[in-house]
């Protein structure tokens, strides 16, 4: 047997780049929409997995309504525990010792009486979650908070003092703060002073760039932002120099191949730069986005990354030190990973 043999699940992974509504099981949101009397649209019903892409304005739309559609089922605290909790139970399952699990709490406020109630309540089932890991074999969970692009930079602001108020609490608290949504929307310098609320925290400073948009996107997030990680980042390839910035910095990107591909960010598969990432140097923690709208989890990026991409086992081991690195896990937890990683890597195929 060759050494691509070795099992991937059984590989001790960080996941990084998860959204709170996006990580919901299908069958989760089928089941809050019967019990709310709300009905979904067919591509989260019969025709599932859904066709997307938003490699333009339209498409992005279609890939936003039914994200929105999901997220509309979410309708209350025990909603809001379930995620968590079924979340960290199948990165569990799939070799995920830690996973980092971002959330804008603004779309649940309404329901569990404001914006603290709603992190409150995460934060909690968190806890509640880490408290039996060991038992019931799910990844640990630290919170990321995010703010919306779509949204006017004061809501940013808001939050990001929301996140500040949750920090400095270890695995307890909030540990990172980001920005997501339609990269094409917003002016990123404007959400500079959120981001120094957040920086002076002592918050992991993650927003989302180099998807939709291209290098110079990229350059001015770094410049505006200083981020520690950025989500995506893969567009950073297009040019030389913003590449070896990244690299140079220490800035880890988020790559999560199956999303490129589901929202047309590359035609195929092949296409993703995780190679050209990996030789450059950059620091790379896979993540799976939504797996609820792509119907492709953390696993699966780790196996695309060995078939598709030809990742030896060696260079895949990497990439998982590189999400524990990057991540904000406990260093209890890094060590132990590390030396499982070791032990995985070191082990007959």
């Amino acid at each position: 047997m060759s050494a691509a043999a070795r099992d991937l699940r059984a590989l001790p992974k960080a996941h990084l780049h998860l959204h709170f509504t996006g990580s919901m099981r299908v069958e989760t949101v089928r089941d809050m929409a019967l019990g709310h009397g709300m009905r979904l649209p067919d591509s989260l019903r019969g025709a599932y997995p859904p066709r997307l892409s938003a490699a333009d304005e339209r498409g992005w739309f279609r890939f936003q309504r039914l994200y929105d559609a999901a997220r509309h089922c979410v309708r209350g605290e025990a909603d809001m525990r379930r995620i968590v909790r079924e979340a960290a139970l199948d990165d569990g399952a799939e070799g995920s010792r830690w996973l980092e699990i971002q959330v804008d709490p603004t779309s649940y406020a309404p329901f569990v009486g404001g914006i603290t109630p709603a992190m409150e309540i995460v934060l909690d089932e968190a806890r509640s979650v880490n408290a039996t890991a060991d038992e019931t074999g799910s990844a640990r969970v630290g919170v990321l908070m995010a703010a919306s692009r779509i949204r006017h930079p004061l809501e940013a602001r808001t939050l990001a003092r929301l996140a500040a108020q949750h920090a400095g609490r270890g695995p307890e608290g909030v540990l990172g703060f980001g920005l997501s949504n339609d990269e094409r929307r917003g002016f990123t310098p404007d959400f500079a002073q959120a981001f120094r609320i957040a920086e002076r925290a002592g918050l992991a400073l993650v927003p989302h760039s180099g998807e939709l948009l291209g290098p110079d996107s990229v350059a001015e997030t770094l410049e505006v932002l200083r981020p520690d990680r950025l989500g995506h980042g893969v567009r950073s390839v297009e040019d030389p120099r913003v590449l070896d910035a990244i690299v140079e910095a220490g800035v880890a990107l988020e790559v999560c191949p199956g999303s490129n591909v589901s929202l047309g960010v590359y035609r195929e598969a092949p296409d993703v730069p995780l190679r050209t990432l990996v030789e450059a140097g950059a620091t790379i923690a896979l993540g799976a986005d939504d797996p609820l709208l792509f119907d492709s989890r953390l696993l699966d990026q780790y196996e695309t990354a060995r078939t598709v991409h030809g990742l030896d086992d060696a260079e895949i081991a990497r990439l998982a030190r590189d999400s524990f690195r990057a991540s904000r896990a406990p260093q209890v937890v890094v060590d132990a990973a590390m030396a499982d990683i070791d032990a995985w890597l070191a082990a007959p195929a």
